[in-house]
């Protein structure tokens, strides 16, 4: 069972709201200078020249005043967890610029994404997040780019944890 703020809920029960839900993502690599922070929301107007948009949030560690996360035009599947399956999504981003394509393609290694959901009118209280998850993949195309997330898969996490010794485990030999 996962913890939901008061204004959540009553935005998901309600039968029209003014809430609006925000996916905030936040992208490290080793060979990235500074993380990249994205929102799929305007919430605000950070700047006229050029004229940019984005969600001002306290979510990893990120300094309101400086570090925003910028508005972009872009689509999610939220992540699942299936029985069978790893958890996954992807984020589709609306192809603006061709140097996006020329960075994703310089990297040998997989990135780290962080996913958060929050809603616009209160971006630094966390409804729920996603940590840890590797860009798998980038589709691209001529309109949009594609990048699709997982996490580790169970299987392959090491087990057994630990050895029955008495040491570790002292209830066993009571």
């Amino acid at each position: 069972m996962r913890r939901v703020s008061l204004n959540a809920r009553l935005a998901k029960d309600a039968g029209m709201t003014d809430e609006i839900y925000v996916a905030l993502f936040y992208i490290t690599h080793p060979d990235l200078d500074e993380p990249v922070r994205l929102s799929t929301d305007a919430t605000e107007r950070l700047s006229d020249e050029p004229l940019m948009y984005g969600t001002r949030s306290s979510w990893m560690d990120s300094d309101t005043t400086t570090e925003p996360f910028y508005f972009v035009l872009a689509s999610t599947i939220l992540p699942s967890d299936l029985d069978d399956a790893p958890t996954s999504g992807n984020l589709v981003l609306e192809n603006v610029d061709n140097d996006i394509a020329k960075e994703l393609r310089s990297f040998t290694t997989l990135a780290t994404v962080h996913m958060a959901v929050v809603l616009a009118s209160s971006p630094s209280l966390i409804e729920i997040e996603f940590r840890n998850m590797q860009i798998v993949s980038a589709d691209l195309t001529a309109g949009d780019i594609t990048l699709n997330f997982s996490r580790e898969d169970i299987e392959e996490e090491r087990s057994p944890g630990g050895r029955m010794t008495r040491s570790q485990f002292p209830g066993l030999f009571s």
